[in-house]
């Protein structure tokens, strides 16, 4: 029997190589069934003990690019998120278009006076009788899972500023919900804490069918930083403009032209985003 190859996960954690998952979110990236082949066979030919999954994602990305670069844009989504920093900024606007994608005016980076004392706030929705404050929790690089401590300080903060707004309308009849929202993951105690406070954690993959990964495919709000047809010196001038998702350059193509991109190259990148935004990637 063929011994299976330890491969290093960002954790640093050892684990058997799995070529179902890999073969998985090439499918999700919605690459063809003789891309993800050539791909699989191509990182099992390289592969060797103690090889990172970082190492794995670079092989894989980087023949998707070249043969297919929405799959390549799909495939890079959860590496698109980390680069809207360094600030964060970016993330809690992005996060805010989400929720403005459901209908929810929302109000992002503003100061809401608590019950005690005032509280900068990322991202305020509201929809009828909804009213959610929303933390966002960014974070540049993997392997960084988000702990206790997390939930216990913005559960904190969210009920000091509930009791404020329900003091101030005590006929309103409002149903207010705590938010975190994080581009890693939460750890086992922090979703324990969360379920038993009420207050709502969504994660790169958590939970199951709301989780951050399902939420931008079911939208199809790709961030603009998932684009292999444009350079990273290209996404930050977007981003220091406020520019974060694919859409709003395909809605606006104007915006190319004033960044100086060349009538070849904005045809490029709006094939590219149409391709991207089409069709809703599989989820799991």
């Amino acid at each position: 029997m063929k011994r299976s190859v330890k491969i290093r996960k960002y954790s640093g954690e050892l684990v058997d190589f799995d070529e179902s998952k890999l073969i998985l979110s090439l499918k999700n990236a919605k690459a063809d069934d003789a891309l993800a082949s050539k791909i699989v066979q191509k990182v099992k030919s390289e592969l060797y003990s103690g090889m990172t999954t970082k190492e794995i994602y670079s092989k894989a990305f980087k023949i998707l690019k070249s043969q297919r670069r929405p799959s390549a844009a799909r495939y890079r989504l959860k590496k698109a998120l980390m680069d809207l920093g360094p600030s964060g900024f970016p993330f809690e606007k992005y996060i805010g278009h989400i929720f403005g994608q459901n209908g929810y005016a929302t109000q992002v980076g503003i100061v809401i006076q608590g019950n005690c004392i005032a509280h900068e706030v990322d991202i305020l929705a509201s929809k009828k009788d909804k009213c959610y404050i929303v933390e966002c929790k960014y974070h540049n690089a993997q392997g960084k899972p988000n702990d206790i401590k997390i939930p216990l300080y913005i559960h904190s903060r969210f009920n000091d500023i509930r009791r404020k707004l329900e003091q101030d309308e005590p006929d309103k009849k409002t149903n207010y919900q705590g938010w975190i929202f994080t581009n890693t993951r939460f750890t086992l105690d922090a979703i324990t804490y969360a379920k038993c406070s009420g207050l709502n954690l969504v994660s790169w993959d958590y939970p199951e069918n709301q989780s951050l990964k399902y939420r931008i495919n079911k939208s199809k709000l790709f961030p603009i930083t998932a684009l292999t047809s444009i350079t990273k010196r290209e996404k930050e001038a977007f981003l220091e403009q406020g520019i974060v998702l694919c859409k709003d350059i395909y809605e606006t193509p104007d915006l190319l032209d004033k960044h100086g991109f060349s009538k070849m190259r904005s045809k490029k990148i709006l094939d590219d985003i149409a391709d991207l935004c089409e069709n809703d990637a599989e989820v799991h």
